[in-house]
């Protein structure tokens, strides 16, 4: 391993190697060990790799300690072969179990992860709502969202123009989707358009201006991603319209 093996691909190697190393370690106790007692400690790795890595890799795991458990612990010893009955219901029961463990571990993981987005996500939008309330100037508010889309969305450069609508670019709609003149844009496949995209401001019903975002190649935002970029804008909205009675043009 090294130091630029990322934590999936860590998952990976382990769910190739420790199966095979825990029976190894399980073989001298072969003779006093029931089958089943084995089975469980070998769960017990599968959880293991699922927590550390994917679902992909938990299966994996879980076809490997299966493989494994017949390969050393049933009877013929040593050859991919099961004779008796009971062995072979404890093999399907283990390579069942395996893999029913490790979705359910895999699936905790993604859980905390999508927690902990959702957390930040909240904070955000809480930290621009605060500023919309405090600020003396809305442009304040403005350069404060500018700065969380470009977190947010994962873009290379974000500016903001006001009471401007030229040309047709994609478009960030209310709902997340992307428009573009040929219809909706395929985000969790091709991520952003590789051109500006805009997410237009409204306040007090006008249109105030709008946010042109240049996205970073390979980011592909996700579809909560972009409902809590639109939040954001519509927050630089309502500080825009509260202060101004029509658009004015000018830029960041």
């Amino acid at each position: 391993m090294t130091r630029y093996l990322t934590r999936d691909r860590a998952a990976f190697a382990a769910a190739i190697a420790a199966p095979l190393a825990a029976a190894a370690l399980l073989l001298p106790w072969r003779s006093s060990w029931s089958n089943t007692n084995v089975a469980l400690l070998l769960v017990v790795v599968i959880v293991a790799v699922s927590a550390i890595g994917n679902r992909v890799a938990g299966a994996l795991a879980a076809v490997g300690a299966a493989v494994w458990f017949d390969f050393f612990f049933t009877v013929p010893y040593e050859r991919f072969t099961i004779s008796r009955s009971a062995d072979l219901t404890t093999f399907i029961l283990l390579l069942v179990v395996g893999v029913a463990v490790s979705q359910l571990a895999a699936r905790a993981r993604h859980l905390k992860v999508v927690t902990i987005t959702d957390q930040n996500y909240l904070s955000q939008i809480h930290e621009t709502a605060t500023l919309a309330q405090s600020a003396r100037s809305p442009d304040a508010v403005v350069e404060h969202v500018r700065d969380q889309l470009i977190e947010v969305l994962g873009l290379r450069e974000c500016r903001f123009e006001y009471g401007v609508l030229l040309g047709h670019p994609p478009r960030i709609e209310q709902d997340g989707t992307v428009m573009t003149r040929n219809g909706r844009w395929p985000v969790d496949v091709s991520g952003l358009p590789a051109e500006e995209v805009e997410l237009r401001t409204f306040g007090n019903g006008q249109y105030l201006g709008r946010f042109m975002m240049t996205p970073k190649a390979d980011v592909k935002p996700s579809l909560q991603a972009r409902l809590v970029a639109v939040t954001l804008a519509d927050a630089a909205g309502r500080a825009l319209g509260s202060t101004r009675s029509s658009p004015t043009e000018s830029a960041l």
